[in-house]
């Protein structure tokens, strides 16, 4: 019986998918919500034994949010189908979940050489200040490998569908009172080139919709 399931969200990473699945931990499932692929990636995630969402709203957030209303497990968590991420990590940011010592776990990013894009990284701490600015929270990331309660997060009501997802989760629970911490994972490489962080204009396009999060909040 499954008691995690990891929601990915998946645009063209039919080449990382089979590392990605074949690294889950015991207990855990994958839903791979399929944003739009072009290169089978949902054939080849139902191949592992994924459970394959199709969401037809293109956008990192409408591709989480699709995964939450489908997952089942009372703890639900996220990340990247890319292989930067290690799968194996996961009950770092779950365990804290599950014993009811927290109530949203980041996944905090230690990358190693080549990980990261030096825009990507500065982008990435410029937020967390404004982050920890406006909020009090110590976080230096606002990383995609994240656990929460499935309940608790419907009822934040996320409205974002872009790249502002992420932010908005952090900043709502704030105003919520959560328990909000941090684990320390680790960061290679990707499989292929980033569709964001792997170009100025995709970077670009998350930090504005990073900001306008910041001006609704």
């Amino acid at each position: 019986m499954y008691m995690i399931d990891v929601v990915f969200p998946v645009l063209n990473e039919a080449e990382a998918i089979p590392w990605v699945l074949g690294s889950l931990p015991p207990g855990f499932r994958a839903i791979v919500v399929d944003n739009g692929s072009t290169d089978g990636s949902a054939k080849v995630a139902a191949e592992y034994g994924a459970m394959v969402i199709h969401e037809p709203l293109r956008g990192f957030g409408a591709a989480c949010f699709a995964g939450l209303a489908g997952a089942r497990t009372d703890v639900v968590a996220f990340m990247d189908c890319d292989g930067s991420l290690d799968p194996g990590e996961l009950p770092l940011v779950t365990g804290p979940i599950e014993n009811r010592h927290a109530d949203l776990v980041i996944g905090t990013r230690r990358a190693q050489a080549g990980a990261w894009p030096l825009h990507a990284r500065v982008a990435n701490r410029a937020l967390a200040h404004i982050v920890r600015a406006r909020t009090g929270l110590c976080l230096d990331d606002l990383g995609p490998m994240r656990a929460a309660r499935r309940d608790s997060l419907l009822h934040l009501e996320l409205v974002d569908r872009r790249f502002g997802w992420p932010l908005e989760m952090i900043l709502k629970a704030s105003l919520a009172q959560w328990r909000i911490t941090s684990a320390v994972v680790s960061y290679r490489p990707r499989v292929g080139r980033s569709k964001v962080t792997g170009t100025l204009r995709g970077t670009a396009f998350t930090i504005a919709d990073m900001m306008k999060t910041l001006q609704r909040a």
